[in-house]
């Protein structure tokens, strides 16, 4: 009876030790996948300015509950989410207390929408504006992984808990090397919380946007949260030239540099026969800009003669512009022809706003890709209209026709009009 016992006893042992030498690969699949995950967390401005009612009529807080509710809807599967405010507690007057007041309002990990809801649905507009320790914390909420980390910091007002300056703490996150981008919203803001945001996205590479309209805060907010579910593309740092002849050239890649206001950037390409050059360069305010401005790429001969350009115009309703261009290149008839270096050129119209600073450069992002040329007259690249020429040839001679029988009509009227 005892050897049964131990028998059946050993054998549920293997059945076990199995399962779980079976499940804990499946565990740590799981495990790297969440590690590979994007994570962002939203940070809220919670402090009593937000009380403010100057957004389509409503209060501050209440366009940002809208907007939260919206991208909780929204946000792909795939993005750990977690939510952070500041100054959503502490009613006092002590500073020192006030600048601890921040938490994590929702953990970040898979999104639970209905938790993550009515979390954000018992917030109310209270105390100071930690900005500086709120991002210091936020970094932590997002450490770990491989994955695209991004803080959205949602903002009313100047950081109130000086000295620890928040472009500061921000440029000390972008030192640690660990990839994270914070991008920041000011709601109706003033010179002074405009300056100050932009500087806290400067330091990290990310993005600042001016809102004064509640489906602004929605569109924007949500457009960076699935913008961390993008695919990361490292871009490389580049360096344009004032003219042609020094500027850097380039490969088939994506590229970062920046533009100062009022000046123009060279890069080179080379294109050899039978292949096609696409480019298309991005150009983002991050900073308070003069609407009315516009981008222009032209690619040029190395003596300075136009092929073909592209150019796009802004009013300030976007953070960014682009535009983009095609050019290509005949295939030779020997094989003796050497590739052609094509000159880009950006210039832009951008202006700054009064009291706003114009160093450093704009940033901009430059996509070059050199790829096989058109294939015949078929493509659209080859001759423009593609076989829309088929379409143009028909309406002519529809036209022809038409034409032709309107006269025959005209002159046949006229002939009865004569005999009666």
């Amino acid at each position: 009876m005892i050897t049964r016992q131990r028998l059946a006893a050993g054998v549920c042992a293997l059945l076990a030790a199995l399962t779980a030498g079976i499940a804990f690969p499946a565990g740590a699949v799981a495990d790297e996948t969440d590690q590979s995950a994007p994570k962002v967390e939203l940070v809220l401005d919670v402090s009593g300015s937000m009380r403010t009612r100057d957004i389509d009529g409503g209060s501050r807080m209440a366009a940002a509950k809208q907007a939260f509710n919206e991208v909780l809807d929204a946000t792909p599967e795939e993005v750990r989410l977690g939510i952070r405010t500041l100054g959503a507690n502490y009613r006092g007057n002590d500073r020192k207390e006030g600048c601890k007041d921040t938490e994590q309002l929702y953990p970040v990990g898979p999104l639970n929408r209905t938790d993550a809801k009515t979390a954000v649905a018992t917030l109310a507009p209270t105390g100071w504006t930690p900005i500086g320790p709120a991002l210091l914390k936020a970094a932590g909420d997002l450490d770990g992984g491989t994955g695209t980390r991004r803080i959205v910091l949602i903002s009313d007002g100047e950081d109130t808990c000086q000295p620890l300056d928040p472009c500061e703490v921000a440029r000390e996150i972008a030192a640690k090397g660990i990839g994270l981008t914070i991008d920041t919203l000011g709601l109706v803001p003033d010179a002074k919380t405009r300056d100050q945001l932009s500087c806290i996205a400067d330091a990290t590479g990310g993005t600042y946007t001016d809102v004064r309209h509640k489906e602004e805060l929605s569109d924007r907010v949500g457009d960076l949260v699935e913008r961390a579910a993008d695919p990361v593309v490292t871009p490389v740092a580049t360096e344009g030239a004032d003219r042609c002849e020094k500027a850097p050239e380039l490969k088939s890649g994506l590229y970062t540099d920046r533009l100062e206001f009022g000046r123009q950037r060279w890069y080179k390409v080379s294109v050899d026969p039978g292949k096609e050059l696409r480019a298309a360069v991005s150009v983002a305010d991050d900073r308070a800009v003069n609407p009315d401005y516009g981008v222009l790429l032209r690619a040029v001969t190395v003596h300075g003669r136009e092929i073909v350009r592209g150019e796009a115009a802004g009013t300030g309703r976007t953070d960014a512009v682009s535009t983009g261009l095609r050019y290509p290149k005949q295939d030779a008839d020997d094989d003796t022809a050497s590739a052609e270096t094509v000159c880009l050129q950006l210039t832009t119209s951008f202006s700054a706003a009064a009291g706003v600073k114009t160093s450093p450069g704009l940033p901009l992002e430059l996509t070059v890709d050199v790829v096989d040329g058109p294939s015949g007259h078929h493509d659209v690249a080859a001759f423009g209209l593609g076989r829309g020429w088929w379409l143009l040839g028909l309406l002519v001679l529809a036209g022809f026709l038409a034409g032709l029988l309107w006269g025959w009509l005209s002159r046949w009227r006229v002939a009865v009009w004569r005999t009666n």
